[in-house]
């Protein structure tokens, strides 16, 4: 691992994306502090703009080059939903209730769209990071939010049960290393 060469804080109330977070950018040599601060997420149609929102959100609080990370889980039997509404569905209804509007369904094809926004008062950057998978037929041990029911391209089991594997595959970490590059090509020229 090299030693960390660019510091960044990723704002946020959640403390497993931070550890997630945390661990992608140190192996590219980013340190990444943690403000945990309550963000005003704005209702959109649109996962860039509520990332945006929340980076300058984040910004005014910190006053520090920031990232926030918004994510959605889109699921295509139910039209893309929940999608940019992932986080209030997965606090009313949960795992079990997506579950529950998939019964009797065959496709159960999903994606992860992570949108990881940088803010530093003058420049906005968004990353994004995708991966396809599958919803489960049940929800599965370990894990937080929807890694119990979501099982990536490529895997045959959900992100809860990859455990410390979840990063060979997570939407979260192609968002991150996108940014990251970006942000050591920034500093290189500098």
């Amino acid at each position: 691992m090299q030693p960390a060469t660019a510091i960044v804080t990723f704002a946020s109330t959640n403390q497993n994306k931070f550890r997630e977070v945390e661990s992608i950018l140190a192996m590219r040599g980013i340190q990444a502090s943690f403000a945990k601060i309550e963000l005003v997420e704005i209702q959109s149609d649109s996962l860039e703009e509520i990332a945006r929102e929340k980076a300058k959100s984040a910004y005014a609080r910190v006053q520090k080059p920031v990232i926030v990370e918004d994510d959605g889980l889109f699921v295509d039997a139910l039209g893309g939903f929940p999608g940019q509404y992932s986080s209030y569905v997965f606090k009313t209804i949960g795992n079990a209730g997506v579950l529950k509007l998939l019964e009797g369904k065959q496709d159960r094809l999903a994606s992860f769209r992570s949108l990881v926004a940088f803010f530093d008062g003058n420049n906005l950057q968004l990353f994004e990071g995708k991966v396809q998978g599958r919803i489960s037929e049940k929800i599965t041990e370990g894990g937080w939010g929807y890694d119990p029911i979501f099982a990536p391209e490529g895997a045959d089991v959900t992100f809860a049960e990859l455990a410390d594997k979840k990063n060979d595959y997570s939407h979260r970490k192609k968002a991150l290393e996108k940014f990251a590059e970006w942000q050591l090509l920034i500093q290189n020229r500098t």
